[in-house]
């Protein structure tokens, strides 16, 4: 695919277009599907040897779907949302015919029989897949590697890593693989690989994106959603993606719509909760200096900035417990029978679980309560909590995790995410967009967390901010022309 375009009077670099851009490109016909399809398979097989995002491509077929879609155009359907844009599912997600490992040697060779939900709402839009992209086993860990297919590497600098667990999708976008990839969230996996990786990541509200298929339907804190390079690239994925569904029990009944209208608003006097470290986190001051070094701009919008975050105090245990709950009932029957082939960190969560006991559960969720009852007491005076995505930044990728910040000890291997999890607790969306860089040039995210079900205003704030900075339009060095 040739390099430059004309988009509105101008040329610019394919691989740098928005998907909203690039959305109406092919819409107008002035770009065919098929050559954006060639453009990003051309870009998987140049960067991905370096850094091992995608790790299982379907390109014949992705191909023949995008002629498809050419076809359809020139006969006059009608267009979805995300036609003809490539799309990259997380190798936890279902993909009818498509192998999916769940980055487990378990599955290594394991083909789903039908499509999960967000998969089928995203081919439904018109959007077509290239493949999968790399996440630690099972989810665990923000690190992504896994026996099956290795270790994803930072773009910004191959020796760090790149996050997890949406690590491989992170990555994917930073290269400009893909426009869009979707992701999952439980700890923190869409929010702080997008963070180590300069894109966004946006986890919903539970129920904004429902999740089928799952044996824990009223399960709040596990979350799928949209990942891309621009916040308005975000929200016109899960314009496509959001919106209820019998098959999701506490699927929100909005409709998915209202995310495609334009995300522009005036922010002034708008009140801000700002938070270096939630209150009594370690934070590296790489970290702090890059999200402190942003906060004029947050002045010069117009908000009103005021120093203090919740109580947070119950979130660490209610998430360890509700984790541990998850993992003995995912995991469970398979460490009875594959024990030699999972690592040790989820045989850790899944004994974890067995541990548990009736009175354990229910102080968790009682403490669960209570966090969710003060943050909304906070949030009725602030409109947003803004704090970092990470504690720390990219790591040594032959670190599996992070076990001191600041001379504090990390006892276990979720320990340093508490600054993602922490939120995950609440019940509450929250968004990583881009910030800055280290002195070293590593990408920092910053977090915004809305209200109860206020997606939308996350969405607004953080396209507001981003169209601030325009951080996002820094590529990683192995991208560069």
């Amino acid at each position: 695919m040739p390099e430059l375009r004309e988009l509105d009077g101008l040329l610019v670099n394919t691989r740098k277009l928005r998907a909203t851009d690039l959305s109406r490109l092919i819409q107008r016909g002035e770009v065919s599907s098929e050559e954006v399809m060639r453009h990003h398979l051309d870009t998987i097989e140049a960067l991905n040897p370096d850094v091992n995002a995608v790790v299982t491509l379907t390109p014949e077929a992705a191909q023949n779907e995008a002629r498809a879609a050419d076809q359809a155009r020139a006969r006059g359907d009608d267009l979805g949302l995300l036609h003809g844009l490539p799309v990259a599912h997380k190798d936890l997600v279902d993909t009818s015919g498509v192998r999916t490992t769940y980055g487990s040697p378990i599955f290594a060779d394991h083909v789903p029989d039908c499509d999960a939900l967000i998969v089928e709402r995203l081919k439904g839009a018109g959007a077509i897949s290239i493949g999968k992209t790399n996440t630690p086993e099972f989810g665990a860990g923000s690190q992504t590697f896994n026996p099956v297919f290795g270790v994803t590497r930072n773009p910004y600098d191959t020796t760090r890593t790149c996050g997890g667990s949406s690590g491989g999708a992170a990555v994917a976008l930073a290269c400009g693989m893909v426009p869009i990839a979707d992701g999952s969230d439980l700890g923190g996996s869409l929010r702080n690989p997008a963070n180590f990786c300069n894109v966004v990541g946006f986890r919903p509200s539970p129920g904004r994106v429902p999740t089928w298929p799952s044996d824990v339907g009223w399960f709040p804190l596990a979350v799928q959603g949209p990942m891309a390079r621009t916040v308005e690239d975000v929200a016109l994925m899960l314009s496509a993606i959001a919106g209820p569904d019998p098959r999701s029990p506490i699927s929100i009944e909005d409709p998915g719509d209202r995310f495609g209208k334009p995300l522009g608003r005036d922010f002034t006097g708008c009140r801000l909760a700002w938070s270096r470290d939630l209150g009594s986190l370690p934070v590296d001051p790489a970290i702090t200096d890059a999200i402190e070094a942003q906060r004029t701009t947050f002045e010069q919008l117009g908000c009103e900035i005021v120093d203090g975050e919740p109580d947070f105090s119950g979130a660490d245990e209610a998430f360890q417990v509700w984790r541990a709950w998850l993992f003995e009932l995912g995991f469970g029957d398979l460490l009875d029978d594959h024990r030699e082939q999972m690592k040790d960190t989820v045989i850790w969560n899944i004994e974890a679980g067995r541990k548990l006991t009736g009175a354990d559960v229910s102080r968790a969720e009682q403490k669960r309560t209570q966090l969710y009852h003060r943050v909304q007491a906070f949030l009725s005076d602030h409109e947003y909590l803004i704090c970092p995505v990470s504690q720390v930044p990219p790591f040594d990728i032959e670190t599996e995790y992070i076990t001191e910040i600041g001379g504090v000890r990390m006892d276990t291997y979720l320990d340093w995410m508490r600054s993602c999890y922490y939120i995950s607790v609440t019940g509450c969306p929250s968004i990583s967009v881009p910030c800055g860089f280290t002195p070293d040039g590593l990408p920092v995210g910053v977090q915004i967390v809305g209200r109860h079900h206020d997606d939308w205003g996350v969405l607004q704030l953080a396209h507001t901010f981003q169209e601030a900075t325009q951080i996002w339009k820094h590529p990683p060095a192995i991208c560069e022309d």
